[in-house]
């Protein structure tokens, strides 16, 4: 209970704020630390001893209920606790990254002159208005949601607030149908046939392999599909496999269907390249149809690069401009480049422009694998699915679902069915195989895996 003093025409309030003061060692010991007020506000005395005691049991009632912060604590600013808790959230290089972007480049800016405790909701309701006004929906939805973040751990985490000021209720006031994600064109066969097409043309079989990588198997550009090795490729694995019991269940289960290992992306830290584990941990084995695999076979055999996908030079696709140089001209077209003197590697015929993914990303290929195995006549289990995707399933139906060998193969024939109907059986242009490097070029066979750091 609070303790009221009056001294002369002063009346003061002690009470215990929670704390234990601190033994030479450094550690809290029993006995109790208290704090203290001569008024409710700092130069305004209390009036009367009952104001005193009740504003002494106020504090008390916030310290039951996790709302107290110590009176000596000052007010903290907004770019002072942006560094702090950006030193203290622990994420991924790339989440990094990001988020430390979208601090430095709006809401430290923005909130500059507030300390913490002194955002309200009205004033969260302008910087959402000014962040809508300026920004495109994908990147207002991240800036806002790295803000609640902030405001949510200065609450619960750092104390120095006793509430958020984001106010979530019902709408009032004129409806607007809010954008929920990117509208998204029909992408038929031929329009992705057109850009494996004009990859090849762009980049020879290993840009024809690429795309079509992508597109049956949803792989996640560029990370993953950057990141994908010899050794986890479906010529080598699962008997390249490193981790023996993965390797000894896999040889059982995929006896008769090849498979792809997807164990890594990779991206550039601090100016290195790395490994690192696929998004959300995503760790994930994809069955691939028969000619998916022909084709990395193929391409396997024309280089010796450890990475299954290389550059127009052979290098790593991370050590260039993908979008300018690779993806730009597949997905809008270019004009022809004539034959020139001592740059013959350089021609290359016009490229026609695939209308229905103009402006779209090379991950739209991803939505369209999702779509791919959506389809009716499909008949492929939703657990199939969400797993080759690298989802989880929520609630019970996750628990209890599993991916089976017969769902599994099921995806591999339905695949394979949907390439005969679709380009064999439509008579669509076949990209050649490429020229196999001879065996005997050297000694040793190539290395399957890169040697690159894994990043933890």
């Amino acid at each position: 209970m609070p303790s009221v003093e009056v001294r002369g025409n002063s009346i003061r309030v002690k009470w215990w704020g929670g704390e234990y003061k601190p033994g030479p060692d450094g550690k809290p010991t029993k006995k109790k630390r208290y704090e203290s007020a001569s008024g409710p506000e700092p130069g305004v005395p209390f009036m009367d001893e009952q104001e005193a005691y009740n504003y002494g049991l106020d504090r008390e009632s916030d310290v039951r209920n996790n709302r107290h912060r110590p009176r000596g604590s000052g007010p903290v600013g907004m770019e002072e606790y942006c560094d702090l808790w950006f030193e203290e959230v622990d994420l991924r290089v790339r989440s990094n990254k990001t988020y430390k972007s979208r601090l430095n480049a709006v809401i430290k800016p923005y909130w500059a002159p507030w300390t913490v405790d002194q955002i309200t909701p009205l004033e969260y309701a302008a910087f959402d208005k000014f962040v809508t006004a300026r920004y495109s929906h994908n990147y207002r939805k991240g800036v806002l949601g790295l803000f609640k973040m902030l405001m949510d751990d200065a609450v619960v985490k750092y104390k120095l607030r006793t509430e958020t000021p984001i106010v979530e209720q019902r709408r009032r006031g004129r409806y607007e149908k809010k954008q929920v994600r990117r509208v998204k064109r029909p992408l038929p066969f031929q329009a992705v046939h057109q850009l494996a097409v004009n990859a090849h043309t762009v980049w020879g079989f290993t840009g024809w392999a690429y795309i079509w990588t992508i597109a049956f198997t949803g792989m996640r550009p560029p990370g993953e599909m950057f990141g994908l090795q010899r050794g986890f490729s479906s010529p080598n694995w699962p008997q390249a496999e490193p981790d023996p019991a993965l390797r000894e269940e896999a040889l059982q289960r995929y006896q008769k269907m090849p498979a792809i290992r997807v164990q890594y992306q990779t991206y550039t830290d601090d100016r290195r390249q790395v490994l690192a584990a696929p998004k959300y941990d995503s760790w994930r084995t994809l069955v691939i149809p028969p000619f998916l695999h022909e084709m990395h076979q193929a391409l396997l055999a024309s280089h010796r690069s450890p990475w299954t996908f290389v550059s127009m030079t052979g290098k790593p696709l991370l050590s260039t401009n993908f979008d300018d140089q690779y993806w730009f001209p597949i997905r809008d077209g270019a004009k022809e480049r004539p034959v020139r003197p001592r740059y013959e590697r350089w021609a290359r015929p016009a490229i026609p422009a695939v209308e229905e993914m103009a402006g779209e990303d090379i991950y739209r290929l991803r939505h369209w694998h999702k779509a791919l195995l959506d389809e009716p006549g499909a008949d492929v289990a939703r657990v199939a699915i969400e797993g080759r995707m690298g989802h989880e399933l929520p609630g019970v139906e996750g628990v209890y679902s599993e991916v089976t060998v017969g769902m599994e193969e099921r995806i591999v024939e339905y695949l394979q069915g949907v390439w005969e109907k679709e380009v064999v059986g439509a008579g669509l242009w076949v990209a050649p195989f490429p020229m196999p490097l001879p065996d005997d070029l050297l000694d040793e066979a190539p290395p399957l895996f890169s040697g690159l750091p894994v990043l933890e």
